[in-house]
């Protein structure tokens, strides 16, 4: 049975602006995606706009600072270097290609990891080949939870944007993904949220087999991501053991405080971020002399301050400041984990109150 396609595909330029990276509109928007640093304009050439131009400054700089330019962690960079050779080590296998997992805690940015992996990959492959806009080189999909086989190939099927009908059997929407991708080039598929796969379960079982089944189809490496996978049974088994056996783990921790490169490390994560900022009156140098507090404030996990940083830079707007403190940081609201771990690694502030819980 063949898909029903789209009479007239999106292109990236027409796609809904909330199309999500699991489908080839949406991953193309991200590719494409590298707006420019807005410029800061002086005192006199700022009093030289009318009100609406100075709204628009305003409003293109807090979009800018709600989505700061990404950082390139260790934790990418080892992803990143790891599965690029791990692609060329496997363009001459037929089987039991090689892959990796980026496993890690909620927030250390494995899903950051994996999505920049596959940017830079498809960067490349794009100067290699300017003039084939027809190729796809990555695939993007994530695990639903209680995968079945079928609803993993459909996800996959998703992607490429082909639609079927509710009775199409899965040999049917396997078969159309593995010749479009063949059609397409692809030689990375990029799985987010595998620890959705329970090897302990049927389903999740025959979905891990699923999986196994495009790797054997499609010639391309596999890169998986997800939360703590090596405590959720993934290696457990017949089925784990062949997964641990062909998989390279890339633990996402968080980054340490400890004296030496890892505090130089964290410093330079934060100095890095405070040079993205665009305010009128922040003084370059104020994060970085309060790199400590960022750290016990949000855990040492990159997510956390990420949205810190973010936060604030949009609260400095509103509030007319341009700058950024550490009273207008205690405002931000950050995730309950780094409230937990503040309260048990933060030092004592003598002459401050505590700041009460939210």
């Amino acid at each position: 049975m063949s898909p029903r396609r789209r009479t007239r595909p999106a292109t990236p330029q027409q796609a809904p602006s909330d199309s999500p990276l699991t489908t080839r509109e949406g991953w193309r928007r991200f590719i494409e995606h590298a707006p420019a640093p807005p410029v800061l304009k002086t005192a006199a050439e700022r009093a030289a706009l009318t009100p609406h131009e100075q709204l628009l400054e305003d409003e293109l700089r807090r979009e800018y600072h709600a989505d700061l330019p990404l950082v390139n962690t260790p934790t990418i960079r080892k992803a990143i270097a790891t599965s690029r050779l791990l692609v060329q080590l496997n363009r001459r296998q037929v089987s039991a290609r090689r892959g990796v997992i980026i496993s890690g805690a909620s927030g250390t940015g494995k899903t950051t990891a994996l999505s920049q992996l596959g940017r830079t990959h498809e960067l490349a492959v794009r100067k290699r080949f300017p003039n084939d806009r027809g190729r796809l080189p990555v695939l993007y999909a994530t695990v639903p939870p209680a995968a079945t086989p079928k609803m993993l190939a459909m996800e996959f099927a998703r992607f490429y944007g082909l639609d079927f009908p509710s009775r199409a059997n899965i040999t049917d929407v396997v078969n159309s993904v593995c010749t479009t991708a063949a059609h397409t080039h692809v030689d990375l598929v990029l799985i987010d949220e595998i620890h959705n796969l329970s090897l302990a379960t049927r389903t999740g079982a025959e979905a891990s087999d699923q999986l196994k089944y495009f790797a054997e189809r499609l010639p391309a490496t596999f890169i998986y991501a997800g939360i703590d996978v090596e405590d959720r049974g993934l290696f457990a088994g017949t089925r784990g053991r062949q997964i641990a056996g062909r998989f390279t783990v890339i633990s996402a921790t968080p980054f340490s405080y400890a004296p030496g490169a890892d505090r130089d490390d964290w410093q330079a994560l934060v100095e890095t971020l405070e040079s993205t900022l665009r305010l009128h009156h922040h003084r370059s140098g104020t994060l970085a002399g309060l790199s400590a507090y960022l750290y016990h404030r949000t855990g040492g996990t990159i997510g956390t301050l990420s949205q810190l940083i973010r936060g604030a830079a949009v609260l400095a707007m509103e509030d007319g400041s341009e700058c950024i403190t550490q009273d207008l940081l205690e405002t931000v609201p950050i995730d309950h984990a780094a409230e937990l771990s503040e309260k048990l690694t933060a030092p004592a502030q003598p002459g401050k109150r505590k700041r009460q819980a939210a």
